[in-house]
Protein backbone atom coordinates (compact mmCIF):
# COMPACT_ATOMS: atom_id res chain seq x y z
CA UNK A 1 0.00 0.00 0.00
CA UNK A 2 1.54 3.59 -1.35
CA UNK A 3 2.06 6.08 1.51
CA UNK A 4 1.03 9.84 0.85
CA UNK A 5 2.17 12.63 2.36
CA UNK A 6 -0.36 15.58 1.17
CA UNK A 7 2.34 18.31 1.83
CA UNK A 8 6.01 17.70 2.39
CA UNK A 9 6.84 20.76 3.85
CA UNK A 10 4.89 19.61 7.32
CA UNK A 11 5.20 16.60 7.25
CA UNK A 12 8.69 15.22 6.11
CA UNK A 13 9.41 11.72 5.13
CA UNK A 14 10.41 9.10 7.53
CA UNK A 15 11.28 6.36 5.55
CA UNK A 16 14.79 4.81 5.46
CA UNK A 17 17.47 4.62 2.75
CA UNK A 18 14.72 6.72 0.40
CA UNK A 19 15.11 6.93 -3.18
CA UNK A 20 13.96 9.52 -4.24
CA UNK A 21 12.52 11.56 -7.92
CA UNK A 22 10.57 14.89 -8.49
CA UNK A 23 8.00 15.98 -11.23
CA UNK A 24 4.28 16.33 -12.08
CA UNK A 25 4.78 13.04 -13.74
CA UNK A 26 1.00 13.82 -15.79
CA UNK A 27 0.08 10.77 -17.85
CA UNK A 28 2.41 8.28 -16.11
CA UNK A 29 3.67 7.06 -19.30
CA UNK A 30 6.50 5.13 -20.89
CA UNK A 31 8.84 8.04 -20.15
CA UNK A 32 7.91 8.49 -16.90
CA UNK A 33 7.85 4.51 -15.90
CA UNK A 34 11.34 4.85 -17.13
CA UNK A 35 12.38 6.96 -14.20
CA UNK A 36 10.02 5.37 -11.73
CA UNK A 37 11.47 1.82 -13.04
CA UNK A 38 14.84 3.52 -12.30
CA UNK A 39 13.63 4.35 -8.79
CA UNK A 40 12.63 0.95 -7.51
CA UNK A 41 15.76 -0.84 -8.88
CA UNK A 42 17.74 1.05 -6.91
CA UNK A 43 15.17 1.14 -4.20
CA UNK A 44 15.24 -2.86 -4.10
CA UNK A 45 19.40 -2.56 -4.02
CA UNK A 46 20.00 -1.02 -0.61
CA UNK A 47 16.38 -2.33 0.88
CA UNK A 48 15.14 1.68 0.34
CA UNK A 49 11.88 3.03 -0.21
CA UNK A 50 10.87 3.74 -3.67
CA UNK A 51 9.37 7.45 -3.52
CA UNK A 52 8.04 10.41 -5.90
CA UNK A 53 7.53 13.88 -4.99
CA UNK A 54 4.93 15.57 -6.93
CA UNK A 55 4.26 18.51 -7.69
CA UNK A 56 0.61 20.02 -6.99
CA UNK A 57 -0.66 22.39 -9.10
CA UNK A 58 1.51 21.94 -11.82
CA UNK A 59 3.89 24.63 -12.26
CA UNK A 60 2.60 25.71 -16.29
CA UNK A 61 -0.86 25.83 -14.24
CA UNK A 62 0.31 27.82 -11.42
CA UNK A 63 2.62 30.70 -13.87
CA UNK A 64 0.03 31.03 -16.38
CA UNK A 65 -3.32 29.24 -15.40
CA UNK A 66 -4.82 31.20 -18.98
CA UNK A 67 -1.99 28.60 -20.83
CA UNK A 68 -1.99 25.61 -18.49
CA UNK A 69 -1.92 21.71 -19.61
CA UNK A 70 -4.74 19.76 -20.38
CA UNK A 71 -3.58 17.55 -17.86
CA UNK A 72 -3.90 13.94 -18.49
CA UNK A 73 -4.39 12.32 -15.48
CA UNK A 74 -6.62 12.34 -12.17
CA UNK A 75 -4.89 12.27 -8.97
CA UNK A 76 -6.18 9.04 -7.97
CA UNK A 77 -5.46 7.63 -11.42
CA UNK A 78 -1.95 8.60 -10.76
CA UNK A 79 -1.99 7.01 -7.55
CA UNK A 80 -3.01 4.01 -9.16
CA UNK A 81 -0.24 4.35 -11.57
CA UNK A 82 2.25 4.65 -8.94
CA UNK A 83 1.54 1.81 -6.86
CA UNK A 84 1.67 -0.47 -10.08
CA UNK A 85 4.77 0.72 -10.62
CA UNK A 86 6.36 -0.56 -7.30
CA UNK A 87 6.52 2.99 -5.91
CA UNK A 88 5.47 2.97 -2.49
CA UNK A 89 5.82 6.48 -1.06
CA UNK A 90 4.33 9.35 -2.89
CA UNK A 91 4.79 12.93 -1.16
CA UNK A 92 3.32 16.11 -2.53
CA UNK A 93 4.77 19.49 -2.80
CA UNK A 94 2.41 22.19 -2.39
CA UNK A 95 3.52 24.51 -5.35
CA UNK A 96 3.54 28.81 -4.70
CA UNK A 97 4.98 31.23 -5.07
CA UNK A 98 7.43 30.33 -2.05
CA UNK A 99 8.20 27.01 -3.22
CA UNK A 100 8.99 28.92 -6.42
CA UNK A 101 11.33 31.36 -5.29
CA UNK A 102 13.46 28.81 -3.65
CA UNK A 103 16.61 28.74 -5.21
CA UNK A 104 18.23 25.50 -6.37
CA UNK A 105 20.60 25.55 -3.45
CA UNK A 106 17.62 25.69 -1.33
CA UNK A 107 15.80 23.26 -2.93
CA UNK A 108 18.03 20.77 -2.71
CA UNK A 109 18.78 21.65 1.33
CA UNK A 110 15.01 22.09 2.49
CA UNK A 111 13.25 19.78 0.47
CA UNK A 112 15.28 17.19 -0.62
CA UNK A 113 17.16 16.74 2.37
CA UNK A 114 15.65 18.09 5.52
CA UNK A 115 11.54 17.24 4.34
CA UNK A 116 12.53 14.43 2.11
CA UNK A 117 15.61 13.33 3.60
CA UNK A 118 16.92 11.32 0.56
CA UNK A 119 19.35 9.19 0.33
CA UNK A 120 19.12 9.05 -3.54
CA UNK A 121 17.67 11.16 -6.25
CA UNK A 122 16.62 9.59 -9.63
CA UNK A 123 15.64 12.42 -12.50
CA UNK A 124 14.53 12.70 -16.07
CA UNK A 125 16.65 14.19 -19.22
CA UNK A 126 14.75 17.50 -18.60
CA UNK A 127 14.84 17.83 -15.16
CA UNK A 128 14.84 21.56 -14.14
CA UNK A 129 14.07 22.57 -10.15
CA UNK A 130 14.61 25.98 -8.11
CA UNK A 131 13.88 29.75 -9.03
CA UNK A 132 13.78 30.29 -12.95
CA UNK A 133 14.03 26.52 -13.23
CA UNK A 134 17.92 27.41 -13.03
CA UNK A 135 18.55 23.87 -11.40
CA UNK A 136 19.39 21.22 -13.83
CA UNK A 137 21.11 18.20 -13.49
CA UNK A 138 23.96 19.35 -12.98
CA UNK A 139 23.16 21.38 -10.47
CA UNK A 140 22.27 18.62 -8.95
CA UNK A 141 25.35 16.37 -9.05
CA UNK A 142 27.25 19.42 -7.77
CA UNK A 143 25.45 19.64 -4.93
CA UNK A 144 24.53 15.74 -4.00
CA UNK A 145 28.27 15.27 -2.63
CA UNK A 146 27.96 17.72 -0.08
CA UNK A 147 24.34 16.58 1.33
CA UNK A 148 25.05 13.02 0.99
CA UNK A 149 23.13 11.74 -1.85
CA UNK A 150 23.54 10.41 -4.99
CA UNK A 151 22.30 11.16 -8.57
CA UNK A 152 20.88 9.22 -11.59
CA UNK A 153 20.05 10.61 -14.94
CA UNK A 154 17.14 8.57 -17.07
CA UNK A 155 18.11 9.71 -20.58
CA UNK A 156 14.46 10.22 -22.76
CA UNK A 157 12.48 7.54 -24.23
CA UNK A 158 12.34 7.71 -27.68
CA UNK A 159 9.65 5.87 -30.02
CA UNK A 160 9.22 5.47 -33.29
CA UNK A 161 11.93 8.59 -33.59
CA UNK A 162 9.84 10.93 -31.19
CA UNK A 163 10.62 12.05 -27.70
CA UNK A 164 7.81 10.04 -25.20
CA UNK A 165 6.68 13.37 -23.44
CA UNK A 166 3.13 14.56 -22.15
CA UNK A 167 3.19 17.09 -24.72
CA UNK A 168 3.17 14.84 -27.23
CA UNK A 169 0.33 12.36 -26.06
CA UNK A 170 -1.68 15.19 -25.69
CA UNK A 171 -1.66 16.18 -29.16
CA UNK A 172 -2.27 12.70 -30.52
CA UNK A 173 -5.51 12.92 -28.11
CA UNK A 174 -6.67 15.78 -29.75
CA UNK A 175 -6.24 14.42 -33.53
CA UNK A 176 -8.44 11.22 -32.26
CA UNK A 177 -5.36 9.43 -32.44
CA UNK A 178 -5.59 6.73 -29.97
CA UNK A 179 -3.16 4.27 -31.13
CA UNK A 180 0.18 6.54 -30.69
CA UNK A 181 -1.45 7.96 -27.53
CA UNK A 182 -1.65 4.48 -26.08
CA UNK A 183 1.88 3.28 -27.42
CA UNK A 184 3.37 6.32 -25.79
CA UNK A 185 1.02 5.67 -22.79
CA UNK A 186 1.71 2.15 -22.15
CA UNK A 187 -1.79 1.60 -21.78
CA UNK A 188 -5.44 2.98 -23.21
CA UNK A 189 -5.88 6.34 -22.62
CA UNK A 190 -8.38 6.75 -19.75
CA UNK A 191 -10.73 9.53 -18.15
CA UNK A 192 -12.28 9.59 -14.61
CA UNK A 193 -15.11 12.13 -13.68
CA UNK A 194 -18.69 12.04 -12.20
CA UNK A 195 -22.02 11.29 -13.75
CA UNK A 196 -23.93 14.83 -13.59
CA UNK A 197 -27.08 15.33 -14.59
CA UNK A 198 -27.87 15.85 -18.35
CA UNK A 199 -30.95 16.95 -20.51
CA UNK A 200 -31.95 12.92 -20.71
CA UNK A 201 -32.47 13.49 -24.39
CA UNK A 202 -30.64 10.31 -25.33
CA UNK A 203 -33.51 8.62 -23.15
CA UNK A 204 -36.07 9.76 -25.32
CA UNK A 205 -34.71 8.60 -28.51
CA UNK A 206 -33.79 4.77 -26.84
CA UNK A 207 -30.49 5.49 -25.56
CA UNK A 208 -30.02 6.75 -22.23
CA UNK A 209 -26.49 7.76 -21.55
CA UNK A 210 -24.41 8.84 -18.53
CA UNK A 211 -22.86 12.77 -18.88
CA UNK A 212 -19.45 12.38 -17.34
CA UNK A 213 -17.81 15.66 -16.00
CA UNK A 214 -14.37 15.05 -15.73
CA UNK A 215 -11.62 15.65 -13.35
CA UNK A 216 -8.82 16.38 -15.89
CA UNK A 217 -8.96 18.40 -18.88
CA UNK A 218 -7.01 16.37 -21.60
CA UNK A 219 -10.18 15.50 -23.96
CA UNK A 220 -10.20 13.25 -26.85
CA UNK A 221 -10.93 14.74 -30.38
CA UNK A 222 -14.68 15.10 -31.18
CA UNK A 223 -16.22 11.89 -32.02
CA UNK A 224 -17.45 8.48 -31.28
CA UNK A 225 -14.95 6.04 -29.48
CA UNK A 226 -15.37 2.71 -27.80
CA UNK A 227 -14.66 2.51 -24.54
CA UNK A 228 -15.14 0.14 -21.15
CA UNK A 229 -17.05 2.08 -18.54
CA UNK A 230 -15.15 1.11 -15.49
CA UNK A 231 -17.42 1.48 -12.64
CA UNK A 232 -18.05 0.62 -8.95
CA UNK A 233 -15.53 -2.21 -9.36
CA UNK A 234 -17.18 -3.72 -12.42
CA UNK A 235 -15.98 -2.62 -16.69
CA UNK A 236 -19.22 -1.97 -19.09
CA UNK A 237 -19.06 -1.53 -22.50
CA UNK A 238 -19.60 1.54 -24.04
CA UNK A 239 -20.39 3.82 -26.92
CA UNK A 240 -19.15 6.74 -26.23
CA UNK A 241 -20.04 10.67 -28.07
CA UNK A 242 -17.74 13.35 -26.95
CA UNK A 243 -18.90 16.70 -28.91
CA UNK A 244 -22.20 19.11 -29.29
CA UNK A 245 -24.72 16.87 -30.62
CA UNK A 246 -25.18 18.63 -33.31
CA UNK A 247 -28.15 16.53 -34.82
CA UNK A 248 -30.33 17.51 -31.56
CA UNK A 249 -28.73 20.25 -29.57
CA UNK A 250 -25.66 21.76 -30.91
CA UNK A 251 -24.25 23.33 -27.31
CA UNK A 252 -21.13 22.65 -25.39
CA UNK A 253 -19.03 20.59 -25.56
CA UNK A 254 -20.49 17.13 -23.81
CA UNK A 255 -19.31 13.79 -22.95
CA UNK A 256 -21.91 11.37 -23.42
CA UNK A 257 -21.54 7.16 -22.41
CA UNK A 258 -24.20 4.58 -23.38
CA UNK A 259 -23.60 1.63 -21.04
CA UNK A 260 -24.42 -2.03 -22.60
CA UNK A 261 -26.25 -3.66 -21.21
CA UNK A 262 -26.68 -1.56 -18.02
CA UNK A 263 -29.45 -0.09 -16.13
CA UNK A 264 -29.76 1.77 -12.98
CA UNK A 265 -29.59 5.16 -11.75
CA UNK A 266 -25.58 6.24 -11.34
CA UNK A 267 -25.74 9.82 -10.97
CA UNK A 268 -23.03 11.39 -9.12
CA UNK A 269 -21.14 8.41 -8.95
CA UNK A 270 -17.42 8.52 -10.42
CA UNK A 271 -16.94 6.37 -13.85
CA UNK A 272 -13.67 5.92 -15.69
CA UNK A 273 -13.69 6.04 -19.25
CA UNK A 274 -11.26 3.22 -21.02
CA UNK A 275 -10.89 4.68 -24.93
CA UNK A 276 -10.46 1.72 -26.84
CA UNK A 277 -11.25 2.52 -30.36
CA UNK A 278 -12.21 5.20 -32.13
CA UNK A 279 -15.01 4.97 -34.80
CA UNK A 280 -16.04 8.10 -35.80
CA UNK A 281 -16.28 11.62 -36.02
CA UNK A 282 -19.29 13.64 -34.79
CA UNK A 283 -21.37 14.83 -38.02
CA UNK A 284 -24.87 16.29 -38.19
CA UNK A 285 -27.08 14.26 -39.76
CA UNK A 286 -30.47 15.08 -41.67
CA UNK A 287 -32.98 13.64 -39.51
CA UNK A 288 -33.34 12.83 -36.18
CA UNK A 289 -33.97 8.93 -37.30
CA UNK A 290 -31.03 8.93 -39.24
CA UNK A 291 -28.94 9.62 -35.91
CA UNK A 292 -30.71 6.68 -34.51
CA UNK A 293 -29.77 4.56 -37.16
CA UNK A 294 -26.30 5.36 -36.75
CA UNK A 295 -26.44 4.95 -33.13
CA UNK A 296 -27.37 1.85 -33.98
CA UNK A 297 -24.62 1.23 -36.07
CA UNK A 298 -22.15 2.41 -33.11
CA UNK A 299 -23.81 0.16 -30.73
CA UNK A 300 -23.29 -2.81 -32.54
CA UNK A 301 -19.81 -2.51 -33.79
CA UNK A 302 -18.85 -1.46 -30.08
CA UNK A 303 -20.53 -5.21 -29.06
CA UNK A 304 -18.84 -6.61 -32.22
CA UNK A 305 -15.60 -4.86 -30.77
CA UNK A 306 -15.57 -7.04 -27.14
CA UNK A 307 -17.16 -10.21 -29.07
CA UNK A 308 -13.62 -10.23 -30.56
Amino acid sequence: MIRVVDDIRKTPAEHPNLVLTIGSFDGVHRGHRAILDAVVRRARAIGGTAAVLTLRPHPREFFSPEHAPSLLTHGAKKLELFEEAGITAMFVLCFNAEVAALEPEEFVSEIIVDRCRARAVVVGHDFRFGRNARGNFDVLSALAPKHGFAVEQVPPLLMDGERVSSTLIRERLLLGDLVKAEAFLGRPYSLVGKVVPGRHIGSTIGFPTANIQPHHSAIPAQGVYVCEAKLGGTNYPAAVNIGVAPTIRNEDLTIEAFLLDFSGDIEGMEIELIFRQRLRSEIKFPTVQDLIAQIHRDVAATRAYFSN
